[in-house]
């Protein structure tokens, strides 16, 4: 198994790239100001999900595929962007506001967990991340390699929940102070939309080098 030192670094170093807001934080933050913390936690689920496929599918060797095959890459970038839109156009229409979400039409939270693992999963950049910064962690020696992927993505995982479970708690309280006014009504709406729009056009835009 790896040994506590290895762990201590790998800890670090998930911390500090935590706590940078990036794509994940952004997009867990604006479904817990749009539904309240439980959708937040639910999003938060779902991308840690994805996590752990991603952490499995390099240590089988898939995600090589990205390496030695661009056009694999370029594919999976474009469904991603492309579901990302999708739910950018949902998200827009729906005819959800405060009110709405606070209890009449909120979106399913299971509907939420399988867009966060969607969103994670069809992210080719995170695949690559691991990757990279997974394997200067693994000991072949240590045993099975499929397992030291599992335990650091569980790691990851762990300082994920404390960092973006910060966010989430802070966030969400925002709904309740404008559930009681008229005016913008509906800016949760346009902020999520706005965010899956900016998500995936960041995706196209791309490349294996950024």
């Amino acid at each position: 198994m790896i040994d506590i030192s290895t762990l201590a670094l790998f800890s670090a170093a998930s911390l500090a790239l935590t706590v940078t807001p990036g794509p994940d934080m952004l997009l867990i933050a604006s479904r817990s100001i749009s539904q309240g913390r439980r959708a937040g936690f639910a999003s938060l689920a779902g991308i840690q999900l994805g996590t752990y496929c991603h952490a499995l599918a390099a240590a089988l060797g898939l995600s090589q595929l990205f390496v030695v095959m661009p056009l694999a890459y370029d594919a999976v970038r474009v469904m991603g962007a492309a579901y990302l839109l999708y739910l950018a156009w949902k998200t827009l229409r729906s005819g959800g506001s405060l009110q709405a979400s606070a209890g009449l039409a909120p979106v399913a939270v299971g509907r939420i967990f399988r867009q966060g693992l969607w969103t994670n999963i069809l992210n080719p950049k995170m695949a690559l991340f691991v990757l990279a910064l997974f394997p200067q962690f693994i000991n072949p020696q240590a045993g099975s390699v499929v397992v030291q992927m599992l335990v650091l993505a569980t790691v990851l995982n762990l300082v994920g929940l404390a960092v973006n479970g910060g966010v989430i708690m802070l966030v969400s309280g925002m709904k309740n102070r404008f559930a009681g006014r008229r005016i913008n009504a509906r800016w949760p709406n346009y902020l999520l939309s706005g965010v899956f729009a900016a998500l995936a056009c960041k995706l196209l835009l791309s490349s294996r080098q950024s």
